[in-house]
């Protein structure tokens, strides 16, 4: 059979795209957060003027009829509790995932090694970082409070497994764990949330870690080959394995089966 023929404009054409994925998604986030906080504040102002006429309603009663009251602070619709819980939730999926990279850079074999895993990492730490930031921002506009702690039942599974992590395979495999669960999360938030600047919120995150998620499959695939040297940007195409052009994307539509709830992370 001939030599099969690559086209290299093509892996050239891909590098940009995914880099233009990264720029449209930060770009949108911003945005996104942004009309978030406009649309949100007149809403915030009505829950807190109802609050202060009731305390002073309540107030009133008190001094008059020398009894005791009490007024809980207000509270926002159950609609928006449900918002601010899954916001407060993937935040706690960033955080951890911005401690697991960080651990992972630490690391003699990852610090000392692979150049552009290495790079990989500190860009994805920092990406991680911003979106934290980002589902943050939105929760306490809504009223929230911010979640600065990392998701309980995936940091139980972290803590479990950096013990036996002994080399990058180790570190990838954990990596994509949690990719795969942020971006299956986002995914599924997207339906959940009631406000539409959230869905575009929850939408412009999620591909961005199903990327990540798509990298570091293929990073999997290379080490598992033993052609941890085709780890590599520039790479040469002529020597990666076939599967190298579709191990990364084994869905044609993203799964939402181990999408976290949106309590799961909620600040207590």
């Amino acid at each position: 059979m001939p030599p099969e023929h690559i086209d290299t404009r093509l892996l050239v054409e891909l590098t940009e795209q995914s880099q233009d994925l990264n720029s449209d998604a930060s770009r949108i986030t911003r945005s996104a957060l942004a009309d978030f906080g406009q649309a949100v504040d007149p809403v915030r102002r009505r829950w807190w003027e109802r609050g202060g006429a009731l305390a002073a309603a309540v107030g009133t009663v008190a001094l008059l009829g020398g009894r005791r009251a009490f007024a809980e602070s207000p509270s926002p619709s159950a609609s928006m509790a449900d918002d601010i819980m899954a916001l407060q939730t993937a935040a706690s999926i960033e955080n951890l995932a911005v401690s697991v990279y960080r651990t992972a850079a630490g690391l003699p074999f990852i610090k000392d090694g692979n150049k552009t895993v290495a790079a990989f990492i500190a860009k994805t730490t920092q990406q991680h970082e911003a979106h934290a930031q980002a589902f943050n921002a939105a929760a306490t506009q809504a009223g929230g409070k911010a979640q600065n702690g990392p998701d309980p039942k995936y940091k139980a599974v972290v803590d479990q497994a950096l013990p036996g992590i002994k080399g990058p395979a180790d570190v990838v495999k954990l990596a994509i764990t949690l990719e795969d669960v942020a971006a299956q999360t986002y995914t599924k938030n997207v339906a959940q949330v009631s406000n539409a600047d959230l869905r575009k919120l929850f939408a412009s995150v999620a591909p961005v870690e199903a990327q990540h998620r798509a990298t570091l499959l293929a990073v999997q695939a290379l080490l598992a080959g033993n052609a941890a040297d085709l780890v590599t940007i520039p790479v040469d195409p002529s020597k990666l394995p076939a599967a190298a052009g579709s191990v990364g994307f084994p869905d044609a539509f993203y799964h939402t089966d181990n999408a976290s709830p949106i309590s799961e992370g909620a600040v207590k």
